[in-house]
């Protein structure tokens, strides 16, 4: 059986359930295989990776477009015996491409963490698309590809981006043996942020960049439904970007602004599932998503659009509700019926049981590790 020595290449600039996933990795990966992380920026990522101690070398890319780095890879792989290549999102897809050419031999494997044709990139609708299609002819030149669930390989096969023999697919998976990090209770936190507080209130809340592929903008319009006959729920979106000026205007055309709060990033997760009552994710498109996996974590029942792998989790009336349509008032509806408390209590501990018991991380850590030695047979 080949010895794994992998390099694990990603931009650094990533956010959301992407870079959870790396983390989560190359921490369980490390003392298993020998794993090597490289970025190609400086960022808030690459703090924390340091912060966990993982093996970490960070290069300085001046643009998207500076080929340049591909000369340090090389010089990684060579120096490290790297036999291997995994790479994580548009930019590291389109900078393995220029590596390959340089070690044909050696196997590029890429992770398709969302729906790449739904990404939105930093320079609006015109950048988004020149780069939408880039990422998607790279992905083309990959040798293996892993979903991030079933879901995920369907879509991959079905646009003729791999084939069965090439395309696995991983479920995330969270340590609970590792203690959450919550420095502020809920009180603490909602005082923080200047939310109101009172027993009778209830706060229903979502996690996830403010870009169109979360479409908070039918979370915004579930807490108007919700407002119009319970005015004591509270709405709270944790996450930044470019639509967050939108969507505050948004909430004051209905009027909700004293209501629905945003938080901006919040960069302890637990910290935000521990003080919201109900998790939502009204997505257009995912892959099995560390936000309901994160607020099962915290025992939170969820009310979630039907998008990547989450029917495996979300079971109607036990661990939440899966809403089939993108439509404000049946969201709403499920949401006013996890008013009840006991109704909240049950389905949460429910959810919290089904994570624990199928979505662990030493079976995520195990999964990547067999089809590495997959891959390595082959070749």
């Amino acid at each position: 059986m080949s010895e794994i020595r992998v390099l694990h290449l990603i931009s650094g600039g990533d956010t959301g359930g992407a870079r959870t996933h790396v983390m989560n990795l190359i921490n369980g990966l490390s003392g298993k295989v020998f794993v090597l992380l490289v970025t190609l920026m400086e960022s808030d990522f690459t703090e924390d990776a340091k912060k966990l101690k993982l093996p970490l070398t960070v290069l300085n890319q001046k643009s998207r477009f500076d080929f340049s780095v591909t000369g340090s890879i090389g010089d990684l792989i060579v120096e490290n015996k790297i036999n291997l290549i995994h790479v994580h999102g548009a930019r590291a897809n389109f900078i393995s491409t220029f590596v390959k050419r340089k070690f044909p031999d050696i196997p590029i494997v890429t992770t398709v963490h969302s729906d790449y044709l739904l990404d939105d990139y930093r320079g609006g609708k015109a950048a988004s698309c020149v780069f939408r299609k880039i990422n998607a002819n790279s992905l083309k030149k990959m040798d293996y590809y892993i979903g991030v669930s079933n879901s995920f390989k369907e879509m991959l096969l079905s646009r003729k981006v791999g084939k069965d023999e090439n395309v696995f697919s991983v479920y995330n998976g969270l340590d609970f043996e590792e203690k959450t990090d919550i420095a502020r209770d809920k009180e603490e936190f909602l005082d923080d942020y200047g939310i109101e507080k009172g027993e009778e209130l209830i706060y229903a809340g979502i996690m996830g960049r403010l870009d169109t592929v979360k479409n908070h903008k039918l979370f915004v319009e579930v807490a108007s439904e919700v407002l119009k006959t319970h005015k004591n729920y509270r709405f709270l979106l944790a996450g930044d970007g470019v639509l967050k000026g939108q969507l505050e205007k948004l909430a004051e055309a209905y009027g909700i602004s004293d209501k629905v709060h945003f938080l901006g990033f919040v960069e302890k997760p637990y910290e935000f599932y521990n003080a919201i009552d109900i998790n939502l994710l009204t997505s257009l498109s995912e892959s099995f998503p560390y936000a309901m996996l994160e607020g099962a974590r915290m025992k939170k029942p969820i009310v979630t659009s039907n998008v990547g792998g989450v029917e495996l989790v979300v079971e109607n009336g036990r661990t939440g509700y899966i809403v089939e349509s993108f439509e404000a008032g049946e969201f709403a509806r499920r949401v006013i019926m996890l008013g009840d408390e006991s109704l909240r209590e049950k389905m949460g501990k429910a959810i919290f049981e089904t994570v624990k018991e199928n979505f662990s991380m030493k079976q995520f850590v195990e999964n990547h590790i067999e089809i590495y030695h997959k891959i390595l047979e082959e070749r």
